[in-house]
């Protein structure tokens, strides 16, 4: 993309400005990239770090660029916007591209005074990863399975007690009642001793709460009901993500849980043979719906909620835990890295999902997620 590019963010959230620059920052900073030169301009907080790791050509202190004479605040302090205009001023930058996101209030304080400002995708080749950030994020997919393991530890250590009838048994663990609370805790233990960071929305539903693809889940864990787990770390030394999901069952499972389970690990199955590049998403997908649907269980609205499986095949995955490409609306191509997680949501006998990742190669793909799918444990 040509001319001169802005960002203004902080990039421990902003996935743009920690792929542009490679300099990790819980403030707001100012990316600039203009004739060829990635430029940071920051606060003396930062600036000495920035000079020993960002992967850019200048880092510039804040301070060095605010005017002389009082203008801005009440304070007298200058605001942020007149001294990222003296900047820009400063290197003959009148207009520039922003992401989507850009601070509005900033926006226009910049063209008010000058600069003028359209939104662009600044670096839209973070779709097609290279062999380092694909190594990446298979350590970020061990960490989302080290997390798993530990959901797997405590479930077959559970014990399963008598509630109100045989099939609402209750989960006991460490003389207390199992809950998703407990077990979501124990899963980002897991991933922060792995060296990953988790969100606080770790996924662990149970039953019909699952049918819900997005429940984070509450309450007591169930025997013999399909428990979804949903695991997507980011790892704490990169910042990429890895993202894994299994549906298990504590006990024992009836006829239609065991034929749901099996129905989309054979339709994930099937999306995985066919994932090679120059293939429709919309294609893979539309096969795996058929399937699901001539076995009984297609997308469609039952008394007013959806059931079926009624979301994307997949989705990108990276410095993001959701970004490009989007695996319904793309034609599949080598170095996307990509998810693979049918679901089917059933009220009544519950949720499943089985997801896993890979990244597209010239010839195929290749899975980065390594784990097993047991069902009853």
């Amino acid at each position: 993309m040509r001319g001169t590019k802005l960002i203004v963010a902080a990039s421990e959230s902003c996935a743009d400005l920690l792929y542009a620059s490679n300099f990790r920052a819980p403030d707001d900073f100012a990316f600039i990239e203009h004739r060829g030169r990635k430029i940071l301009l920051l606060s003396e907080l930062e600036i000495d770090r920035a000079r020993r790791t960002a992967a850019v050509d200048e880092v510039c202190a804040l301070r060095d660029f605010a005017p002389s004479h009082k203008e801005g605040t009440a304070s007298g302090k200058s605001d942020y916007a007149t001294i990222l205009a003296h900047f820009l001023a400063s290197r003959k930058i009148r207009s520039a591209s922003v992401p989507p996101y850009f601070p509005l209030e900033l926006a226009r304080a910049l063209e008010k005074k000058g600069i003028r400002l359209h939104t662009a995708t600044l670096c839209p080749e973070r779709e097609f990863k290279s062999k380092c950030e694909v190594t990446h994020i298979a350590k970020a997919c061990r960490i989302a399975e080290a997390g798993m393991m530990r959901a797997f530890e405590i479930l077959r250590a559970s014990l399963i007690k008598k509630h109100t009838s045989v099939r609402d048994a209750r989960l006991s663990w460490a003389d207390r009642t199992l809950t998703a609370e407990i077990l979501r805790g124990e899963i980002e233990m897991a991933i922060l001793r792995a060296g990953g960071q988790s969100r606080g929305d770790t996924i662990v539903a149970c039953g019909d709460a699952a049918c819900d693809p997005h429940e984070r889940g509450t309450g007591a864990l169930r025997a013999h009901e399909l428990i979804v787990l949903d695991i997507f770390p980011r790892c704490t030394a990169t910042g990429y993500f890895g993202d894994i999901t299994r549906t298990v069952i504590r006990g024992h499972a009836s006829d239609a849980q065991r034929q749901l389970w099996q129905l989309c690990l054979d339709g994930q199955r099937e999306a995985l043979r066919m994932i090679r590049p120059d293939t429709a998403g919309k294609k893979i997908q539309d096969a795996v719906l058929k399937k699901f649907a001539d076995a009984g269980f297609p997308k469609e609205q039952h008394n007013g909620r959806w059931r079926g499986f009624f979301h994307g095949l997949g989705h990108g995955l990276g410095l993001e835990v959701h970004e490009a490409p989007r695996f319904t609306t793309t034609t599949l191509t080598a170095g996307q890295v990509v998810t693979v997680e049918p679901g089917i949501y059933w009220p009544g006998i519950g949720g499943v999902r089985h997801e896993d990742v890979v990244v597209i190669t010239p010839t195929g793909h290749r899975l980065l997620t390594r784990m097993a799918k047991p069902f009853e444990i």
